[in-house]
Parts: C-alpha cells; sequence; structure tokens
C-alpha cells in the first residue's frame, strides 16, 4: 500500500513539473520572437545585446507608419473569415451526407480527399499563377485568395465534421424526417446544435489555418489583396534579413490569432473531445 502511495505522490508531484517544462518549451520561441521584436536590426544580431540591451517600440512605429500594417491585417481578417465561412458552407452538407447516408465509396471519397494535402504546392504554382493572370484575370484578388484557402482546407474541415457527426445517434435525424423537416431544415435545427462544439472548433482550426497560410498568399498577391504573410515576407532582402523589424511583424501577425485561440480555447477543447467519452 505504501508503494502505491509513494508512486501516485511522486506521479502528483512532477507531472505538473514536466507540463510546464513542455508549455515553457513550445512557448519559449514566442516569448524570443517578442523579446527580439524590441531590440534594434543591429542588437538583434550583436552577441552582446543578447540578453541586456535598450529596449525600442521603433520596429512597430515603423510598422504601422510606414509599412501600412493595417491594410495587410484586414486583408488577412478579410480572406481568413470568408475563406472559413465557405468551408463550412461547403463542408457541413457533404459531411452530413456522407455520416448520414454513407454508400460503399464514402471511405474511398474521404481517404482521396484528405490525400490532396499530400500535392506538393510547388508542383501546381506555375498553372495556378498562369491560368489567374492570363485566363481568368483574377490575380492579386481577394476572391482568388478565398476560394485557394478555402480549398486546401476543405479536406480537413470535411473530416472533422464527419467525425462529429458520426457520434450524433442516427434516429434523432430519422425523427426529424418522420415529422416532415426538410434536409436544410435537418442540419439547420437538428444537426448543428447538437454538433455546436465541434462545428465551432472545426470554424476555429479553419480560420487559424487561413490566417497563418503564407505559401499561397504569398505567391498569389502583390499588393491589393496581400496579408499579413505578404508583410512579413517583405522584411527579406539581399542584404539579409531585418530580425528586429521581422520579429515585429511576425509578434503583430501572430498576436490575434493566440489572443482569439486564448478566448475560445474552451470551444476548442470541446469541440476536439467531442465523442470522446461514451
Amino acid at each position: 500500500m505504501s508503494i502505491v502511495t509513494d508512486k501516485s505522490n511522486f506521479g502528483n508531484f512532477y507531472r505538473p513539473i514536466l507540463a510546464w517544462l513542455v508549455a515553457l518549451l513550445f512557448f519559449f520561441p514566442i516569448f524570443w520572437m517578442i523579446f527580439t521584436s524590441f531590440k534594434t536590426d543591429a542588437d538583434a544580431v550583436k552577441p552582446e545585446f543578447l540578453f541586456f540591451f535598450t529596449p525600442t517600440f521603433d520596429n512597430y512605429l515603423n510598422m504601422t507608419d510606414n509599412y501600412d500594417y493595417w491594410r495587410f491585417a484586414i486583408n488577412s481578417v478579410i480572406t481568413s473569415t470568408f475563406a472559413t465561412t465557405l468551408a463550412l458552407f461547403v463542408g457541413i452538407p457533404a459531411a452530413y451526407s456522407m455520416a448520414f447516408n454513407p454508400t460503399r465509396r464514402t471511405k474511398d471519397v474521404l481517404v482521396w480527399m484528405l490525400s490532396t494535402k499530400m500535392l506538393p504546392a510547388a508542383a501546381v504554382l506555375y498553372p495556378m499563377t498562369f491560368l489567374t493572370k492570363n485566363f481568368l484575370n483574377i490575380f492579386d484578388t481577394h476572391f482568388l485568395v478565398i476560394i485557394v484557402l478555402c480549398l486546401i482546407n476543405l479536406p480537413i474541415v470535411i473530416w472533422m465534421l464527419f467525425t462529429y457527426f458520426k457520434e450524433i445517434p442516427k434516429e434523432i435525424i430519422e425523427a426529424g424526417k418522420m415529422d416532415g423537416v426538410s434536409t436544410w431544415g435537418e442540419i439547420k435545427d437538428i444537426l448543428i446544435p447538437l454538433a455546436w462544439g465541434g462545428v465551432a472548433s472545426t470554424a476555429l482550426l479553419c480560420f487559424i489555418f487561413c490566417w497563418n497560410e503564407a505559401y499561397w498568399t504569398v505567391r498569389l498577391t502583390t499588393i491589393d489583396a496581400a496579408t499579413l504573410s505578404k508583410l512579413i515576407e517583405g522584411n527579406r532582402a539581399p542584404e539579409g534579413l531585418f530580425f528586429g523589424r521581422l520579429s515585429a511583424v511576425s509578434t503583430a501577425a501572430v498576436g490575434p490569432i493566440i489572443i482569439l485561440g486564448w478566448f475560445c480555447q474552451k470551444q476548442l477543447v470541446q469541440g476536439l473531445t467531442f465523442g470522446a467519452v461514451k
């Protein structure tokens, strides 16, 4: 009995310490980015100013005065919000159909959709750029970025929603049909309220993926629809990286999404654990 008690006390003492160490390990790059953002570009690369330096807000002032930060931030909000909305608008009916009206090919379709995430983005960059510039004339537009962000995240959205919807008893949907509820009514009045935690977490993760997307937003935009990823990429020059300004821009870019994740962590955890416990 004493051995069991000792092991229990040992675990209760060291597990929180291990959890804190892991948390600090993951948070350290974010801390160092914020820490470096208060250095000048020259101090950021000097070993003698690694920890002790004179803080400055010039990087943030320069970002808002000369780099037009707010225009890039508004573009990120617009494209991420509309891309997430469009992905849910398409993904919810698709997941509903495959969860409650499956066929022999449903699993094959799901695997095929997920396999599209394995396609190298560089392989389709040139045809995408050529078509959007020369034929469709939508290069560097919000419409193009929204469509691309929606399509690259749609497989994950459908997979997550399909998993959540499968946990809902089919009898509830059948009862709605017997009462004469339309398909749209089943989705709007029955399915979404029952799986609201899963839908919310899916929307949040999709928004984060859209916000953080850099490859396509950098290469399919120049000025008009450029997002914060483009602003970060702009702090690169033949002379090298401007680490002070780059850290300030990166902090301003990830700050809103970190704050959003903090305030929505309850919905995120609820959605990610939806159906885990019977």
